[in-house]
């Protein structure tokens, strides 16, 4: 990695040249006191980094900083300072790190491999070789990411507000989310200059916790919110929806991967987790589930397999009982087949379901039902 260092005073820069030229894989392309001559020489440059004081000749580091990444956005950043109260404000720039000085040469050299898993820099092959395979994010049932040849496990989180966070940030992947809007959401009780440190403080934890990740997970930071890009992360809420979107016409040849296909969408989306905001995909999920498992239902009955046809409908009305039209067709099996008490324990089980709503069955199913009582 190339590198550059910034600060007002030449010895702090020798000293800090000294420790990271003892770093494989790390050049120092230049050292500058002068903010200006630093900008120029990284704008015409291919530079990996920048190690920078707050304290500059006639500037702010922080405005140094904003100034450069709107040009060069990418250009990763490290604050070296004795000046402890601007890490807020950094990790809003979306720095890497926060240096205090002096700085021991083992806290350099974590800085410098946070550096290449944010540049996605192997620091070996074996590493290298992990990296390239993709990640697998797991959304349905329990959340949780699976790297390589790891087992999957779930994430352990700062806290439960940062893991919301995160998982906020990844169902608008790929987005600018607004930093208004996310301080209201996560941290509505708080006024908005403690809500807005708060969520400094959440992205930098989600940060540090998605290291071990590398370039997979990269939080962006723009003046007006913040962007989640993955790059080679695969989502199972993904995967699910584009195999049942793009899959081949349901038959009876094809009706197996449908039901492989189903089996993915082992629970709920975010099931567990009470958020508001989380509910609406949750239920257009769960909505083209139950859509597929009638059309998969429909095709079991055309084939002559009926029996399969009412595990599905069972499966239906398991997962979501207040399923009207999953209930109906089953009573009208378990009637065609002389099975008197399933089609009352299903009618009971309907309309038990639908009590717990304030509502009864709707007026079609009540006179078939009726009908049916009156001719057995």
């Amino acid at each position: 990695m190339k590198v550059i260092l910034l600060d007002d005073e030449y010895l702090a820069l020798t000293a800090l040249e000294h420790h990271l030229v003892q770093i494989p894989g790390i050049t120092v392309a230049g050292k500058f006191v002068d903010p200006l001559k630093a900008k120029e020489y990284v704008l015409h440059h291919d530079i990996d980094a920048v190690f920078l004081d707050i304290r500059l000749p006639g500037m702010n580091g922080m405005e140094w900083t904003k100034q450069i990444l709107r040009i060069k956005p990418r250009l990763l950043v490290v604050f070296v300072t004795a000046y402890a109260g601007y890490a807020v404000q950094a990790f809003e720039l979306n720095a890497v790190d926060y240096l205090l000085k002096p700085v021991p040469s083992d806290r350099l050299l974590k800085t410098v491999q946070r550096l290449r898993k944010r540049a996605g820099v192997p620091v070996s092959r074996e590493p290298a070789a992990a990296a390239a395979k993709p990640v697998q994010v797991r959304l349905f049932h329990q959340v949780a990411i699976e790297a390589g040849d790891s087992a999957v496990a779930p994430i352990r989180w700062r806290t439960a507000r940062v893991q919301e966070l995160f998982l906020y940030l990844l169902q608008h992947r790929g987005q600018l989310v607004r930093k208004p809007a996310l301080a209201d959401l996560i941290w509505p009780e708080y006024e908005p200059r403690k809500a807005y440190s708060q969520l400094y403080t959440a992205v930098y934890h989600i940060r540090k916790t998605l290291e071990p990740f590398g370039s997979h997970f990269q939080i962006a930071s723009a003046a007006e919110g913040y962007i989640l890009h993955l790059k080679d992360v695969r989502l199972d809420v993904e995967e699910w929806e584009r195999g049942i979107r793009n899959g081949p016409p349901m038959t009876a040849e094809t009706i197996d991967q449908y039901e492989k296909l189903m089996s993915l969408h082992a629970g709920d989306y975010l099931r567990g987790f009470e958020y508001e905001w989380a509910e609406s995909e949750r239920q257009r999920l769960l909505k083209l589930w139950i859509r597929t498992g009638m059309e998969m239902a429909e095709c079991y009955l055309a084939g002559g397999r009926p029996e399969k046809a009412i595990a599905k409908y069972l499966e239906i009305c398991n997962r979501h009982p207040q399923e009207e039209e999953a209930h109906f067709a089953l009573m009208k099996l378990y009637a065609a087949a002389n099975d008197r008490s399933s089609v009352i324990r299903q009618y009971r089980l309907l309309s038990e379901a639908l009590w717990e709503l304030n509502e009864k069955p709707g007026s079609s199913i009540t006179e078939w039902y009726t009908n049916w009582g009156r001719e057995i």
